[in-house]
């Protein structure tokens, strides 16, 4: 692996494949794996990440989006992608796409019909979203007869598959309430059967459920963030790995005399002499403020080296002074040392958010 000479985020599909495996390992051979690649693939790169799991066997893949979709599509994704949060104005690019919207309404269910019959389609797949309490999105139970007989009454468009979305499948003291959605969606599962008449695929587990509730994975799970090395509990995290390490260099260093500021607002004013080195990122690249004021660490030659004062839009100042560091040397930022979810947890924020707003400014480079 290179050493950084500029801010980079590096991709190690080769952690990916390790994830995916382990993963896999924890449900049936006979249950399909959907691979979540929402958001650029968790802030990494959603083509290469899509690329990489199509080619070893992953069945679905899901993203939030249309034009997220289209992306894989022209990537070269040939699996059927699921939009979770479809909206009218995309229908007709959704269909043309191939794409399979989760539907999740009677006036969104009614619009999707309405545009697949004035495309000509048959039987176009989709999937019905049901909401077992997370209070998001999707139909409730007392809806389905209404549902079936729309439905059953066009042939424009085919229920292939029944989901919900479980709200906290990693939290232990949510178990009660995890088992009581569950309960929730194999009561609708039974209940579609018989108005359906037809099978339908079943999906509802997410990471943590795949660990957590190997008894409710149906025909299919779905996964997004344990792919990319986090598990939301630290005994998962220890059996994954990160893929993404967010890397840069030190551009300059500074000897700050005592009572001396550093950055804007001077917010830092140092009691004694202080060297600090300044890094090529900032709040533009999704490193928030809410990362500086000593909070926050990066690591250099393996040592923690804590963010000082605000954070600016294209830079940040650490402080180094007992870490024996040039200009040009490499920093780590979260990754393969520092993971994601500790740099998170400073900032009282979580994993997902850290890696979702990294900015599309910051280089790919795939690794492994």
């Amino acid at each position: 692996m290179a050493k950084a000479e500029e801010t980079v985020l590096e991709i190690d599909l080769k952690a990916l494949g390790h994830n995916y495996s382990y993963l896999r390992s924890k449900i049936k051979t006979e249950t399909k794996f959907m691979a979540v690649v929402k958001a650029y693939a968790y802030g990494s790169h959603s083509v290469a990440i899509a690329k990489h799991l199509q080619d070893l066997g992953a069945h679905y893949f899901a993203v939030a989006y249309v034009d997220e979709g289209i992306t894989l599509r022209k990537g070269g994704i040939t699996a059927p992608i699921l939009v979770l949060h479809p909206q009218k104005v995309h229908f007709k690019t959704l269909i043309v796409n191939n794409l399979e919207p989760s539907i999740y309404s009677k006036a969104i269910l009614s619009d999707f019909i309405a545009i697949a019959e004035e495309l000509g389609e048959t039987d176009y797949p989709i999937h019905l979203k049901f909401n077992t309490g997370l209070n998001r999105l999707g139909f409730s139970v007392d809806e389905l007869p209404e549902i079936s007989t729309l439905i059953q009454q066009q042939n424009a468009v085919k229920a292939i598959a029944l989901l919900s979305h479980l709200a906290a499948t990693e939290d232990p003291n949510e178990t009660e309430f995890t088992n009581l959605q569950l309960k929730r969606f194999n009561a609708i599962c039974k209940k579609a059967d018989e108005l359906f008449k037809t099978k339908t695929l079943k999906h509802v587990l997410n990471t943590s459920g795949i660990i957590n509730y190997p008894d409710a994975q149906y025909d299919m799970v779905r996964s997004g963030i344990g792919l990319y090395g986090y598990g939301n509990e630290p005994h998962i995290d220890a059996d994954l790995q990160p893929v993404m390490t967010l890397k840069t260099i030190i551009s300059q260093k500074h000897t700050i005399a005592t009572g001396e500021s550093v950055g804007y607002n001077r917010k830092y004013k140092s009691d004694h002499k202080t060297i600090t080195a300044t890094l090529p990122l900032g709040h533009a690249d999704g490193i928030g403020r809410e990362y500086g004021h000593g909070k926050t660490y990066v690591l250099i030659h393996g040592k923690p080296a804590p963010i000082i004062g605000n954070v600016c839009m294209d830079m940040i100042m650490v402080d180094v002074t007992d870490i024996e560091c040039e200009e040009g040397d490499e920093v780590e930022i979260f990754g393969k040392n520092l993971s994601a979810n500790e740099f998170a947890e400073t900032a009282n924020t979580i994993t997902y958010e850290i890696l979702t707003g990294l900015s599309q400014r910051i280089k790919r480079v795939l690794i492994n």
